[in-house]
């Protein structure tokens, strides 16, 4: 190393030789390669933490949010149910609901449990609802598989979910045989009602719980199945905005003219997405320990090279070079190894969310198992939704734990006493 480099005009913070002295220290030879595996250790170490981690933040955002509309979309944001008396005046009150600002939909319905039957049986929830009401819906007039929802209220037809159908052994046109507990009243005690129905339509909407566990029928025909006397269970009112569902909650309790009791989506689905959120934070804890790990690689493999090259430190610093030039040079050694790992990691990351079904699929297909089950995740395919603040946030922390985990190395090539480096190198 000529000493007039040192001394040149351009040999200033981060100057070209110490840029170079950095990559040579990269590069692996014979004797040092001890070192370049710990490197190499280390950006495997950060490209897969970040990676990992963007894969399931994205995937947990993307479960939330697919279950967040399935819900939001097949339920009502806010229940009202009645208090004192039983809802006889459902229409008016309904009327006067969908007049309220900021209401897009209000739609009475009558639930109840029951029991299906064809060539299996299965316990399902029975919701009456008005044809006109159902149309509303999306992802049930979207995703109808089998038959037609042209004449639901004018028969005694039935929409079932697909996952119900194949279970039951049942299409469209096909009969299947209800049990109601509440039926009717006898010397003996009250009798179960039994009756068949005719499939008239069959949905899928992507989530299992509800594709193999709800039955549509006329509301009508919901109230003389259940023995109600002409009343509702509820009325499932839509908003504009259901993540300011408390602007609405005092204008819809005044429209409905009498006592009701007010159940918004967040109160129904609290528990369900409370531990959702705490997995999240929880999954983001743990594998932020992967990238701090790899850091730590980071340090111990700087420390070692610190010591390997204490002579060339020595001769560096008794040719001119500053302590603050030693101390950069293995700077930049460490955090290139941060860098590069961060960076190849965000790649490796969108690449996997951007085709995690297919990826999901192949490995399916390679292990023959089923990967991500729709009776265990409610949803039929993997979701992923890359959030940028989130993807910033798992870029920021890695790029700034990398740079620590230089500092005490460097600074500990740069208090290096040349004499002393020298006398042991010899």
């Amino acid at each position: 190393m000529d000493e007039t480099v040192m001394d040149s005009p351009q040999a200033g913070p981060f100057a070209p030789f110490e840029w170079m002295l950095s990559a040579r220290y990269l590069r692996a030879r014979r004797k040092e390669g001890f070192v370049s595996v710990i490197a190499g250790f280390s950006f495997l170490g950060i490209m897969l933490g970040v990676a990992t981690l963007i894969i399931v933040m994205a995937v947990l955002n993307g479960f939330r949010t697919e279950l967040l509309s399935k819900i939001l979309g097949f339920n009502g944001h806010i229940v009202a149910q009645p208090l004192e008396s039983p809802l006889t005046d459902w229409k008016d009150v309904t009327e006067r609901i969908s007049q309220v600002q900021g209401v897009r939909l209000a739609v009475p319905v009558v639930d109840g449990p029951a029991l299906a039957s064809s060539a299996n049986a299965s316990g399902v929830l029975v919701r009456g609802i008005r044809a006109a009401d159902l149309d509303q819906f999306p992802s049930i007039s979207a995703g109808i598989k089998q038959g037609s929802l042209e004449h639901f209220d004018g028969g005694q037809g039935v929409a079932i979910g697909q996952g119900l159908a194949d279970q039951l052994a049942v299409h469209a046109g096909d009969s299947i045989t209800l049990v109601a507990q509440r039926g009717a009243v006898t010397p003996v005690g009250m009798m179960p009602r039994v009756k068949k129905y005719l499939v008239a339509a069959v949905f899928e909407i992507g989530m299992s719980e509800y594709d193999a566990g709800v039955i549509f029928m006329p509301i009508a025909e919901a109230q003389a199945f259940f023995n109600r006397n002409q009343d509702v269970t509820a009325i499932e009112v839509f908003t504009t905005n259901p993540d300011r569902i408390d602007l609405f909650r005092k204008t819809i309790a005044e429209a409905a003219g009498q006592p009701i009791f007010l159940v918004d989506w967040r109160e129904r689905n609290a528990t369900f997405f409370g531990a959702l959120a705490v997995e999240r934070n929880v999954m983001f804890l743990i594998l932020s320990l992967i990238v701090l790990v790899a850091a730590l690689n980071i340090v111990s493999g700087l420390i070692m090279l610190v010591k390997d090259k204490g002579s060339d430190i020595a001769i560096l610093r008794t040719m001119g070079a500053s302590r603050g030039a030693i101390m950069r040079t293995f700077m930049i050694t460490g955090a290139s190894i941060g860098v590069a790992g961060t960076l190849v990691g965000f790649v490796v990351g969108l690449f996997v969310c951007v085709n995690i079904e297919t990826i999901r699929q192949v490995m399916s297909w390679l292990t023959r198992t089923d990967l991500f089950p729709p009776k265990l995740y409610f949803l039929s395919k993997l979701p992923a939704e890359i959030d940028l603040v989130e993807t910033a946030a798992v870029v920021t922390m890695a790029l700034t734990l990398s740079f620590l985990a230089t500092l005490y190395p460097s600074w500990r090539a740069a208090r290096l006493d040349p004499v002393e480096a020298l006398r042991q190198g010899g």
